[in-house]
């Protein structure tokens, strides 16, 4: 009797296939992203944000070997790859066991000088915060509907959520990691991808792999395929391209972006982009840092068709 494969059955055959995700080693990712953040903060012109925002993210690195979370279920494993959807969503059923990685967090920030007044005063509120506000408050920020005095707590908390969901997802295997429909979901928790990344070196090498914005969990997605709505049909790439004034810097599609590591990758069918990070460009790319950092194509971009297919959680913005 034939039976048809079902999604990954035939990958799992195949012992030369390409990685279907890269899980995350949370210390070395978070040590690297606050590199990249230093980096690309010298010159400039957002440098003191970026630096501030790499002091976050080094905390991160630094309590990354401290976080506990429940081992995954494997009927929850098993029940998630059988329906091709995500191992946990936490927009639904968020773990209140991220407060533990908050509190470690905010220890490790309140002694900081070098945040600015008003971070320092967001960590002491959100010190003094009630487990259920804690909830509603990265309830909020998760769904992207912020009040204004969510902002300057909002980097704070995603900081947190990513310590306890990055150490949860490094506990898997990626055999354990199902294929989602649709694909532009994060296959471990269900988030939106800040960014995808062009990757270099061994099996993953020129391969493209969407990053999730909370569990930082990769996972592989083909090149010239919308990372919003998956199409196929006219994909484009804009980077910026500096003109003389009073014209100013644009973005465009041209040869002349070439050489860029950051680009917009946007589709003519859902009319969104999202930046793609090419380490063949630069090996240290991290894309995170790389999305944050390249603001300015943000705004150009801003004077276009083309609206941003989701944000970065580093980056709090006001309410819509």
């Amino acid at each position: 009797m034939q039976r048809i494969l079902q999604p990954g059955e035939i990958e799992a055959l195949d012992r030369t296939r390409m990685p279907h995700a890269r899980l995350p080693q949370p210390a070395s990712l978070f040590r690297e992203r606050a590199a990249r953040l230093l980096q690309q903060a010298e010159g400039s012109p957002i440098g003191d944000y970026l630096r501030v925002m790499a002091r976050i993210v080094q905390a991160q690195a630094e309590l990354a070997g401290h976080i506990q979370t429940e081992a995954w279920a494997r009927e929850a494993i098993a029940q998630a790859q059988s329906h091709a959807m995500p191992l946990c969503n936490p927009r639904a059923e968020l773990d209140a066991a991220w407060h533990g990685a908050l509190a470690q967090l905010l220890a490790r920030l309140a002694p900081e000088q070098g945040l600015p007044a008003p971070m320092q005063q967001a960590l002491h509120a959100l010190g003094q915060h009630k487990p259920e506000a804690l909830q509603a408050l990265a309830a909020r920020i998760l769904d992207e509907r912020m009040q204004a005095g969510d902002l300057l707590a909002a980097p704070i908390v995603m900081a947190a959520l990513q310590l306890h969901y990055a150490h949860k997802a490094s506990q898997l295997q990626e055999s354990d990691v199902p294929y989602t429909q649709p694909m532009t979901i994060c296959p471990v928790c269900g988030s939106q991808p800040v960014a995808s990344v062009l990757r270099i070196g061994g099996a993953e090498g020129g391969l493209r792999f969407l990053h999730c914005s909370l569990c930082c969990t990769e996972w592989h997605m083909v090149r010239v395929k919308c990372s919003h709505c998956e199409s196929t049909g006219g994909i484009r790439y804009q980077g910026v391209v500096s003109q003389d004034e009073p014209h100013g810097d644009t973005a465009q599609a041209s040869p002349d972006v070439s050489k860029e590591v950051v680009l917009a990758e946007t589709c003519d069918h859902c009319h969104s982009y999202r930046k793609i990070v090419n380490q063949e460009k630069d090996p240290y790319a991290e894309p995170m840092a790389d999305d944050l950092a390249s603001m300015r194509l943000d705004l150009l971009m801003g004077q276009t068709d083309y609206a941003r297919a989701s944000a970065n959680p580093l980056l709090a913005l006001g309410p819509r």
